[in-house]
């Protein structure tokens, strides 16, 4: 007997992510860059001054394994560190023009691989789509503070600010 039951919506998030991720790397092999480093990029360019630990937080990784990926890359010219001028302990974390000249064709590459993923959606269906997604990070997204529990895309737009 199999299980005629309609698919989940966790697998089937957890399958599309994977498979976006998989295609998007077969797209930016010839990127010198591993995809973890292609994650902080991404991060870093629409939250330039981040601290490591912020940072770590909004990729959902550990601090040290960010500390590493981020030694490696500020060695490669990607990133750079700089002293907050706010606390003289903390370091903030900066793209150079190096890993800046990378964002056009990551974001090529992703939006390419984003159409192939969406061929035979309705662009009515593709707004669906996203709104839905959407709407389930919002209802889903929190992080914890001193002060609470606040949303996730809040937290980033104070970071962003």
């Amino acid at each position: 007997m199999t299980d005629q039951s309609p698919p989940s919506l966790g697998f089937l998030l957890i399958d599309a992510a994977r498979l976006i991720r998989r295609r998007f790397e077969q797209e930016s092999r010839d990127i010198a860059m591993t995809s973890a480093q292609l994650q902080i990029v991404a991060r870093l360019t629409k939250n330039e001054g981040i601290g490591q630990a912020a940072l770590a937080a909004l990729l959902e990784l550990e601090p040290m394994t960010v500390c590493r990926h981020v030694d490696r890359m500020v060695a490669a010219g990607l990133v750079e560190r700089r002293q907050d001028p706010k606390d003289r302990r903390a370091r903030q974390l900066f793209t150079t023009d190096k890993s800046r000249a990378l964002i056009k064709p990551m974001r090529d590459r992703a939006a390419a691989v984003f159409e192939e993923a969406q061929a035979g959606l309705s662009d009515t269906e593709r707004r669906s789509l996203i709104a839905g997604l959407e709407t389930i990070i919002g209802n889903l997204s929190t992080i914890e503070t001193g002060e609470g529990v606040r949303s996730v895309a809040r937290a980033t737009a104070e970071v962003d600010a």
